[in-house]
């Protein structure tokens, strides 16, 4: 059951993910031509011999177009006259799956592309590839509100040229959806919705196709402007990354002549007279006025920015957090346990240093231990005493100095970090905080 209408009337930023080669790039481009997005010089740069490349929409890096794969996140935008939509088109590779986790750290949905023709359809007992179980465990980690498959190139089954029989297609669809829900149970995913679709002719993309495949249900298209939007953590005790400080304000009538301090609220809910705590230094002060983001007066709610002026001023920079006093529910300690998905080529071994990212704050961070590893074919967890690339273990790492967190359950904001190779600068990993 979806939500109410207002949760359907924001704009819903998803993104499309799955094994190399499932059709991602294809279905933008299929949903943006058949819903009347592009412009006419945008469909004569991809046309090649008189028919449409649907990947060329978003694989907009010539080392994509010469490979014919997707590496970088692309965010395309649309609309129809239910809501807008922001996309992601996410790479497949096992090597670029930092890019996908970072487009899914910030989604409200994603579409996972199952290509039918990789898959042993015949049995009723297929196994499903690596990537798409590795991408769906991710997605869930990332707490990724709606999770559809899309079980794509149903059509090729179809194809007389092939000999096939009539109702393969509808046998592949029953026998993949049936192997999809039993591993999102077994993995304790909710999945939202299992629908076929072919990117490259377009059926039940945006047209719904009832009654092919044996599917009486909405199109993916249908489906998408249904789903509602992540909503911002306001139940929870005010927490305000510190972005940038205004030492010298010209706007003098608004701020008194005090710094102003401006970020984006991660939970909770500010207005004037609140009193704050500071993190690192454990100083208090009181909230004079609060700035929306153009500069007038007003409350402000979690997921927008803000600007802060103190009562008093207090030795406040970049990184440090401002949170709601006399609140029980943060947990401010430098020993943390946590889920890592392990993108770096060097392996997680215990005692590396890195650093952490977490907020604006940048703190070192020491891997005191590795719990145990995920094995995503059979989801059982098993002694290590290392992840590689891809990998997925839980980690008890030792910080520099305490942090303010909550469970990732709770807080996607308070309860991630994200880990840089002191040496490289790389993005090594994303961290969930149990």
């Amino acid at each position: 059951m979806f939500e109410t209408k207002s949760d359907t009337q924001s704009a819903l930023r998803f993104i499309t993910c799955g094994s190399v080669d499932d059709g991602k790039s294809t279905l933008i481009g299929r949903l943006l031509l058949d819903s009347k997005s592009l412009l006419t010089d945008q469909l004569a740069g991809a046309c090649t011999s008189g028919e449409v490349d649907l990947a060329r929409f978003t694989d907009g890096l010539s080392a994509e177009r010469e490979q014919g794969i997707t590496i970088d996140v692309a965010y395309r935008y649309f609309n129809t006259a239910q809501r807008k939509f922001i996309i992601g088109d996410a790479p497949g590779h096992e090597q670029y799956t930092r890019n996908m986790v970072t487009a899914a750290s910030s989604a409200d949905a994603a579409v996972v592309l199952v290509d039918a023709t990789k898959l042993q359809w015949q049995s009723d007992s297929l196994a499903l590839l690596p990537q798409t179980r590795r991408h769906t465990l991710l997605l869930n980690l990332l707490r990724v509100p709606s999770i559809v498959f899309a079980v794509n190139k149903l059509d090729a089954l179809e194809d007389s040229g092939q000999g096939l029989p009539t109702g393969q297609a509808a046998l592949a669809f029953a026998n993949i959806r049936q192997a999809l829900n039993v591993f999102a149970q077994a993995a304790g995913i909710r999945a939202t919705a299992v629908v076929p679709i072919s990117a490259l002719k377009g059926h039940n993309v945006v047209q719904p196709a009832h009654g092919w495949c044996d599917y009486q249900g909405p199109s993916l298209l249908e489906l998408l402007e249904q789903l509602p939007v992540t909503p911002p953590d306001i139940n929870l005790p005010l927490a305000f990354p510190v972005q940038w400080v205004e030492k010298f304000s010209s706007s003098s009538d608004t701020s008194q002549g005090r710094r102003i301090y401006w970020g984006r609220l991660a939970t909770g809910s500010i207005e004037p007279g609140r009193e704050i705590s500071i993190l690192p230094s454990g100083q208090t002060a009181i909230v004079s006025q609060v700035l929306r983001h153009t500069r007038q007066s007003g409350a402000v709610q979690a997921g927008h920015s803000a600007g802060l002026v103190l009562d008093r001023e207090v030795d406040i920079s970049r990184g440090d957090w401002l949170l709601a006093t006399k609140s029980d529910q943060f947990q401010i300690n430098r020993q943390i346990s946590t889920t890592v998905a392990w993108l770096d080529e060097e392996p997680l071994v215990a005692g590396r240093v890195y650093w952490a990212l977490h907020g604006h704050r940048w703190v070192k961070a020491k891997v005191s231990r590795i719990a145990h590893a995920l094995d995503i074919h059979t989801l059982a967890q098993t002694d290590a005493t290392r992840l590689d690339t891809n990998a997925i273990g839980q980690v008890e790492l030792a910080l520099q100095e305490a942090i303010a967190t909550l469970p990732y359950k709770r807080s996607r904001a308070l309860g991630s970090l994200v880990l840089v190779d002191t040496a490289s600068h790389k993005t090594a990993g994303a961290v969930l905080i149990n």
